[in-house]
């Protein structure tokens, strides 16, 4: 083609498919190059090199709202390292609330797994028994 790219020629090119180029689209961080006649879409290299930041950014575990204001940041004259920063900075701190979370989560996992190992065939399982005594003893959190 030559106005550009097909969106089958840049899906290939990142290995991304096409419906996730058009929601990247609908969520405004890329425009396509233009419409050829036959209205279809066609991308330059710049918009290849867009979606590999895109998609590099999402591997680092950024959100499209946090890749969408760095695009912000690029496509503009200056370069505000100290806004990424603190953008980055609160992503980190997102990550390792999760992460905390997630080592509870193994922890409690594992101190199900070692009581059915402890109970024998046929007995009653104290999961099962201890989870509703477990959640009624839980406080409950304050809504924000």
């Amino acid at each position: 083609m030559a106005q550009g790219l097909t969106i089958g020629e840049v899906s290939k090119e990142v290995g991304a498919p096409p419906s996730t180029i058009r929601y990247y689209e609908k969520e405004g961080l890329l425009q396509p190059g233009g419409r050829t006649a036959s209205n279809y879409r066609y991308y330059h290299h710049e918009h290849v090199e867009r979606l590999r930041f895109i998609r590099a950014a999402q591997a680092s575990g950024l959100t499209l709202g946090d890749i969408k204001t760095l695009l912000s940041f690029r496509d503009g004259v200056t370069s505000p390292c100290e806004e990424v920063r603190e953008l980055l900075l609160e992503r980190l701190g997102s990550v390792e609330a999760q992460m905390k979370e997630l080592r509870h989560v193994r922890s409690v996992l594992r101190s199900f797994l070692r009581a059915c190992g402890a109970v024998e065939r046929g007995e009653e399982c104290p999961v099962i028994e201890n989870l509703g005594v477990t959640a009624r003893k839980r406080p409950r959190r304050k809504s924000k």
